[in-house]
């Protein structure tokens, strides 16, 4: 087994994906991951607890990234304002992970149990969004307001920056979805 070899974190979780697309989320087993890593089984349970956290772990980066970045914009920001800064600095996190972001949305969308799991992941984000903006003093129905539809437009933007044949820059398509929020907000 290739133990010594580096990053075993991020080999098992290619190894799922490239299994998850081959013969569905399902069909794959922890140790054929693991195998496929070249690690074994007991190696696999060292950093997932079961195969669902290879596509939504329980650390999520995205989630403290956007409430640390949102925290750092100037309190004269508006809450939708704040919550897009935050939205583009967090973009960094998936800069060098395109592939594998359209790899793992594939598996997601081909299995309702993972669509379900990953509904949850957005509303946990859009819930660290409203708390930072409670922390700058937005009170509710606002905080709540300006996380979900930041939420939303991320969404739009990940789903065409991992669909698009040319990448495109993330951050530049979160942008694009928020000014395209505007303009359906203001009837043009």
């Amino acid at each position: 087994m290739g133990r010594w070899k580096p990053d075993a974190r991020g080999r098992l979780e290619q190894a799922a994906l490239e299994l998850y697309g081959e013969r569905g989320f399902e069909q794959a087993t922890a140790k054929e991951i693991a195998e496929r890593a070249g690690l074994t089984e007991r190696t696999f349970f060292r950093h997932f607890a079961d195969k669902r956290e290879v596509l939504f772990p329980h650390a999520n980066p995205l989630r403290e990234s956007l409430a640390t970045a949102l925290d750092a914009v100037p309190g004269t920001a508006a809450p939708i304002d704040a919550v897009a800064a935050a939205l583009e600095s967090a973009c960094g996190l998936f800069a060098e992970r395109r592939e594998l972001a359209r790899q793992r949305q594939a598996v997601i969308d081909a299995n309702t149990e993972l669509q379900e799991r990953e509904l949850i992941k957005l509303a946990s984000l859009a819930s660290a969004l409203a708390e930072a903006l409670r922390r700058r003093g937005v009170a509710d129905p606002a905080a709540i307001l300006a996380a979900e539809v930041g939420v939303a437009a991320f969404k739009v933007a990940f789903g065409r920056w991992i669909s698009e044949p040319d990448p495109q820059d993330l951050a530049r398509l979160v942008r694009d979805s928020l000014e395209e929020l505007k303009a359906v907000t203001a009837g043009k």
